[in-house]
């Protein structure tokens, strides 16, 4: 766990979630994010709401799907929690992302707007019209970053090769404005541009061309967090790589 932490202080602590690691699980024996951090915070003393006989305090702010990597800050005071809390529902934590969909956007950059109903039975977010009940806006920002085709020039042999002779795929950026479930893999789909790995909501074609580049979790990475230190009030800023295979073509000779 420690390997993953980016900052830390007696209010917080910035950390990178790997792919395939839930947030918070209710499954016993399950690994996750939650119990990692509470089992790391317990071996150390400068915990401040950390009792001797019973688990320390750790406040979870936000959380990504269990597909995706990403950077997460959780807090460890009741008082930083309920204050970056109050950043998550005034929309001052800006939380950027980085996906691999297939194919390339039709526009450079634009705006989606939808109204998702998030269906508890198959765990699926949908598209649904406004009047729609319990619909809740979800509004994104996009914009293309590159797009790679198969066996393109400036690609290295081995980078090519992960991709199909009639396909291509694109880096995009993504900014998030509200935080619905699975918000941009439900958007991004239904945009016509499937996220490669996500068998959830992706497509024949690019469940097909996750299958050929051995993308086996969501192409999705929360690379960028920003937020004012709920105690100081500074503003801290985070940026990690994406470190999954499926980005390294898009990254190996810059972006």
């Amino acid at each position: 766990m420690r390997k993953n932490i980016l900052f830390e202080d007696k209010h917080i602590i910035v950390v990178y979630k790997p792919p395939g690691i839930a947030t918070q699980t209710a499954r016993v024996g399950q690994q996750d994010m939650v119990n990692e951090l509470k089992n790391y915070l317990a071996k150390k003393t400068d915990c401040p709401e950390h009792k001797p006989k019973g688990e320390p305090y750790l406040g979870l702010i936000h959380r990504l799907d269990q597909p995706v990597s990403g950077l997460l800050v959780f807090a460890k005071t009741r008082q930083a929690s309920a204050e970056l809390s109050r950043q998550v529902t005034n929309g001052q934590m800006q939380k950027y992302y980085y996906a691999i969909v297939y194919g390339k956007p039709q526009a450079i950059q634009g705006t989606l707007t939808d109204y998702l109903f998030k269906d508890a039975k198959t765990n699926r977010s949908l598209v649904v019209e406004k009047d729609f009940p319990q619909a809740k806006k979800a509004v994104l920002h996009y914009h293309l970053v590159k797009t790679l085709f198969a066996f393109d020039e400036s690609m290295n042999p081995q980078d090519a090769a992960k991709f199909s002779p009639s396909g291509e795929a694109s880096l995009v950026e993504i900014k998030l404005i509200t935080g619905r479930h699975h918000q941009i893999r439900a958007q991004m789909a239904h945009a016509g541009m499937p996220l490669l790995g996500d068998s959830k909501y992706g497509n024949a074609l690019s469940r097909e061309f996750s299958l050929k580049t051995k993308c086996r979790n969501v192409a999705l990475c929360a690379y960028k967090l920003m937020f004012q230190h709920p105690i100081s009030g500074k503003e801290m800023i985070f940026e990690k790589e994406p470190e999954a295979e499926i980005f390294l073509p898009f990254f190996s000779r810059g972006i």
